[in-house]
C-alpha cells in the first residue's frame, strides 16, 4: 500500500480514538507534545506525519503504533478505493490481520503464518 493510504488509515484511527476517549485535538496535543495545528493537518489529510510524530501520538493514545497503521474501521470497499482497487496483494482466500493475543495464542498463529508463507512461496514458483 502507498504512504498516502497508510496516512489515511492512521488519521482515521486517530479520529476514532479521539472520539472513543472523548478527547479533543487540543487534549491529544497536550498529551503528545505535537501541536494541535499539526494534528489538525494530519486528520484533515494535509500533512503526512513522520514516524517520530506517529509514535508520539500512539503513545499519548496508549495504542501500539502498528495497530494505528494496520487496522482500520473502513469497510473493504472504501479501503479498495483508497488503494486504487489494487487489492491487498494477497491471493484469493488469504487475508492479512493484526491482533493482540495471549502468548500461547500468538505461538499458534505464528505457526499458521509460517505455513501460509510456505504456501504462498510455493504458489509463486
Amino acid at each position: 500500500m502507498s504512504n498516502q493510504v497508510y496516512s489515511q488509515i492512521f488519521f482515521t484511527n486517530i479520529l476514532r480514538l479521539l472520539e472513543e476517549k472523548h478527547w479533543t485535538k487540543e487534549q491529544l496535543a497536550a498529551a503528545s507534545g505535537v501541536s494541535s495545528g499539526f494534528i489538525s493537518g494530519i486528520t484533515n489529510g494535509r500533512y503526512n506525519p513522520s514516524l517520530r510524530i506517529m509514535e508520539q501520538l500512539a503513545d499519548a493514545l496508549d495504542t501500539p503504533l502498528p495497530v494505528l497503521l494496520e487496522t482500520t474501521d473502513l469497510d473493504t470497499k472504501s479501503l479498495a478505493l483508497l488503494i486504487g482497487n489494487k487489492g491487498t496483494g494477497l491471493p484469493e482466500g488469504y487475508k492479512r490481520v493484526s491482533a493482540v493475543l495471549l502468548e500461547h495464542q500468538a505461538y499458534i498463529v505464528n505457526k499458521w503464518a509460517e505455513e501460509a508463507r510456505k504456501q504462498l512461496n510455493k504458489a509463486k514458483l
